[in-house]
């Protein structure tokens, strides 16, 4: 795992700027997604919202990441009644400083989007990375493995 640095930048959220810099909670969880309103970005929008309250419990915040705009994630997080923060990385400097974009086949026609990826912190410190990540279950099994490592940074 190569060492990412939380960028001192304000990125646009669904609800107003965010620096990831400056997250108060000792943990973290960026995850990375293609599109909104697609039928696996919801699964996993979803799912990380239903199971919001417990990652709060073990002092976690978790963020979404697209390149979609703030208005897409505002309709998407009013129709999928969402609780999580999104952030619309329109001009990529998240995708790119995590490597999310890659090359992907779509109808035949080479494209390039963002691989599903998540990513989890530790008071600003990257402890572990998931890719090609499948949207169904995802959220539970990230839960799983932060219930995992805050047993063994006690």
């Amino acid at each position: 795992m190569q060492p990412i640095q939380l960028p001192n930048h304000s990125f646009p959220t669904t609800s107003g700027e965010i620096n990831l810099s400056q997250i108060d909670t000792p943990w973290l969880i960026i995850y990375f997604y293609p599109k909104d309103s697609t039928p696996g970005c919801t699964v996993q929008a979803v799912d990380f919202s239903g199971l919001n309250a417990q990652f709060a419990d073990l002092n976690t915040q978790i963020i979404g990441v697209s390149r979609d705009s703030v208005k897409a994630h505002q309709n998407f997080t009013a129709k999928q009644n969402l609780s999580i923060e999104l952030i619309s990385d329109k001009e990529e400097v998240l995708c790119q400083l995590f490597d999310v974009i890659k090359e992907k086949n779509m109808y035949g026609k080479k494209v390039f989007g963002i691989e599903r990826s998540t990513f989890i912190f530790h008071q600003g410190k990257l402890v572990k990375e998931y890719r090609k990540v499948k949207a169904a279950e995802h959220a539970e099994q990230v839960l799983a493995d932060l219930k995992a490592l805050q047993n063994t940074a006690a």
